[in-house]
Parts: structure tokens; sequence; C-alpha cells
């Protein structure tokens, strides 16, 4: 069977959204490696700023990594740079998926957006963290430069997305379930705003005037996340709430809606893992 541009999407968005709800656990002996797979449902919106939601059910993979350098996890996939008590530095990563602009009424008419790729350096800070490491405060700064999956991939501009990250595990009456929450502001430069919101002449209507994107603030997002890890398989679930007021394009004709929500759940079941036990540290 063709992978076609949707299958992509909704492969890549499963792997984008549900990373922000993946299982938080303790510091404790883990497997080095785990393998699975499960299912997925979720909804969210188009782009930042669309008015049409998308919803899907889907499976998904599960695994999970925790080498000296390269770990996956609930944080993502990245490269740990250098780890001490209080701060962190490491490689983020991360993924968005490609929007049809013909599935869309805002942008009839113009370029796909295809699904970007971003890396660069994040900077963990540790405020507070339980003496069994299982609870913690911390501040995520990751800067990471974008580009699109396509073709002739293109320089799309850099994100700034500093996080006040709370992990509580082991919930008070809730054995063996996870809190996690994270919460902060968004910024991008010019490059990174114009190709989700500028509006160009050629592309101009009666309804979407042309619009230049700016540099500067895109917004605040919260997530909350909850999840519970069983011998054999992980349920979790998340719901993220993003407010666009105040970002320097929401005048855009393409931002649509300033508020809403986000939301998923899933379950994998663990298929393998490795023989060998690593401490994890969050």
């Amino acid at each position: 069977m063709a992978i076609t541009k949707r299958t992509l999407k909704s492969c890549l968005a499963a792997l984008a959204l549900l990373s922000a709800a993946n299982g938080l656990l303790a510091a404790e002996d883990q497997p080095l490696w785990e393998l699975g797979a499960g299912v997925a449902a979720f909804s969210f919106p188009a782009y930042r700023g669309s008015d049409q939601t998308n919803n899907f059910l889907l499976p998904v993979p599960h695994f999970t990594y925790h080498g000296d350098f390269l770990k996956a996890d609930r944080q993502g996939i990245r490269g740990s740079l250098f780890d001490s008590d209080w701060l962190d530095l490491s490689v983020s990563l991360a993924l968005s998926p490609p929007v049809s602009s013909d599935d869309l009424k805002a942008r009839a008419g113009m370029p796909d957006l295809e699904g970007t790729f971003e890396i660069g350096p994040q900077m963990d800070i540790t405020f507070w963290r339980s003496e069994n490491r299982a609870r913690f405060v911390k501040l995520l700064l990751p800067l990471r430069a974008a580009i699109t999956l396509e073709g002739a991939p293109k320089d799309i501009g850099l994100v700034f997305h500093p996080k006040l990250n709370m992990d509580i595990t082991d919930i008070p009456g809730m054995p063996g379930w996870n809190l996690g929450t994270l919460a902060g502001p968004l910024f991008g430069d010019k490059r990174q705003h114009a190709y989700y919101y500028a509006v160009g002449p050629q592309h101009a209507t009666a309804d979407r005037p042309a619009y230049e994107a700016k540099a500067g603030y895109a917004g605040m997002q919260y997530l909350v996340a909850l999840s519970k890890r069983f011998p054999k398989y992980w349920v979790g679930g998340f719901v993220r709430y993003d407010n666009l007021s105040g970002a320097t394009f929401e005048n855009s004709p393409l931002v649509r809606q300033k508020d809403y929500f986000a939301a998923g759940i899933a379950i994998t079941w663990v298929l393998g893992e490795s023989s060998t036990r690593v401490k994890v540290n969050d």
C-alpha cells in the first residue's frame, strides 16, 4: 500500500504528540531499551491558530532507550551532553506533521505546510528534586532550528520554548500513577512565523488579505499528562491548552482561533526489553 500524505501526517502527529504524554517513571533500575506497540486516539488543530480540528485513531510505536548519551523517553529523543544535579545540557529534537492546504478553508489555494524536523540545544535547570529523585521542578530551555521534511529541505527559522516542568511520581492516593505538567511561552523568528502565518500578495483574497509576519512572542502553552506503567503495558493521556493572544502574528488572516485544546490518550504494550538494567535519573 502506498504511503499517502495523510498517512504520513497521522504517523508524525502520533510521534510528536504522544511524546508529550509518555510514561513518567521514578529514578530506578530500568531496562536499557524497550520496544512495543499500541494504539492512540487524539484531537488537535491542523496548525496553531487553525479553526479546523484533526481527530485520529491509529497504531503507535513504544520505544524507550536510556543510554549514556542517547535517550528516548517522555521528553522525546535527545542526546545528553552534560549532566549534573542541577544542570543538564542536551540535544533536543522535535517533529511536526504536514498539513494539506486542500483540507483547510483558511489556506485554500496556498502551498501545503510540510512536516518539519527541529534540532538544537536544550538546557535544563533543576530548581528542586526530592531525595528519591521521583519528583522535581525544572526550567527547560530548548532552542531549535526547524527544517521542512521534503525532497529539498528548507530552513524555516528558529523556535525557543522555555517551559516550567513539574513531575510527580506516585500521586498521593494513586499508587503508580504519575503526573507531569509543562507551561511556558513560545517565541519564533521571522522565518518561522512567516512559514505558518504570512500571506503573499499572490495568495491574497477578499477574505484573506496579504500579511507579513514578524518575529517575537508566539503565545502560551500549558500541558498536563497522566500515566501509569504496568508490568507489560502502559496507559497515559494528556491535555494541552494553547493561547495565541498577544502573539506577534495574531492578526494574520490565517489565525482563525486564538485559544484551543488538544488532547490524546494511548495504551501501549511492551513486547520486548533489554536484559541490561540501568539507573535512570530524571
